[in-house]
């Protein structure tokens, strides 16, 4: 038996992986069958970023933790058919998926390996509804086509499904190199003119006239001593750091166009009938 906790750890991260224990991707979503209440569905997110959803049948699968081991192969799983993720799984849906996996449980059914009788079909076919998140209940809106309907009228089909490759095409950022900014000292040379001013002793002799010598008459010889601070201007060098300016390094995303072209193959299905003309 299921939980609700067991559901609501599931659409919170639970994977889904294939018999092999490979990843096939992420759960989408929890189906329950609206007769039993029983988990009978879970969609898986494939494809390219998890883009497309495919229906896996949750009999014979185990659950651990938040992993769903699935009886399939990731393959198996990738290519079945497409089905509306609309809250519920009709009747015929439920018969197309039940018919690509080979049963109600493929190849590990509990009739070892023979496919399921019509009436263990019909007493567990019917329409089936998404669980709703954290709550384990179902949508009952379309339970009243649940009643039982078999699968028998498809065991007389003759089918076959056809398969193709798509090519999907993304992008992904990867690194092409580093940009670095680096700054180092450079030392030049500078010259500067600078003017400079100093001082020189000049003798300047001047005559005296008759009024001079008259107020100098009588002064005695001596010896006498005049002393003259003569001054110069010193060339004085100083430096100092003085920001200039400041250096950033961006960058521009740039958008241009890319041509890929790759190989699809495809299955294409003939038909060789025997010859439908009787001679009378």
């Amino acid at each position: 038996m299921w939980n609700e906790e067991q559901i609501q750890s599931l659409h919170n991260g639970g994977v889904v992986v294939d018999q092999d224990g490979e990843k096939i991707g992420k759960v989408g979503q929890v189906y329950l069958d609206d007769s039993s209440g029983e988990p009978a569905w879970v969609t898986v997110k494939t494809g390219l970023f998890g883009t497309s959803e495919s229906f896996v049948p949750l009999q014979g699968a185990t659950v651990q933790d938040q992993e769903v081991r699935v009886p399939y192969t990731k393959d198996q799983v990738k290519d079945a058919p497409r089905v509306e993720e609309d809250g519920h799984i009709s009747v015929e849906e439920e018969r197309e998926l039940f018919s690509y996996y080979g049963g109600w449980d493929g190849q590990k059914n509990a009739n070892n390996g023979a496919p399921a009788t019509r009436d263990q079909e019909d007493t567990r076919i019917g329409t089936t509804g998404r669980a709703d998140t954290g709550t384990g209940v179902t949508d009952g809106t379309d339970a009243a086509r649940g009643t039982g309907r078999g699968t028998g009228d498809h065991d007389s089909d003759a089918s076959m499904v056809r398969s193709e490759e798509q090519l999907h095409v993304g992008t992904e950022k990867v690194a092409t190199g580093k940009a670095r900014l680096r700054k180092y000292v450079v030392t030049e040379h500078v010259t500067k003119t600078v003017p400079v001013q100093r001082e020189e002793v000049r003798i300047e002799r001047e005559p005296l006239d008759e009024q001079d010598r008259d107020r100098l008459a009588g002064s005695d010889l001596s010896e006498d001593e005049l002393e003259v601070t003569l001054t110069e201007d010193q060339v004085v060098v100083d430096k100092e750091v003085v920001p200039v300016e400041e250096v950033r390094l961006d960058t521009d995303t740039v958008t241009e166009e890319q041509q890929v072209t790759d190989e699809v193959r495809k299955e294409q299905i003939d038909t060789d009938l025997p010859d439908q003309h009787h001679n009378h």
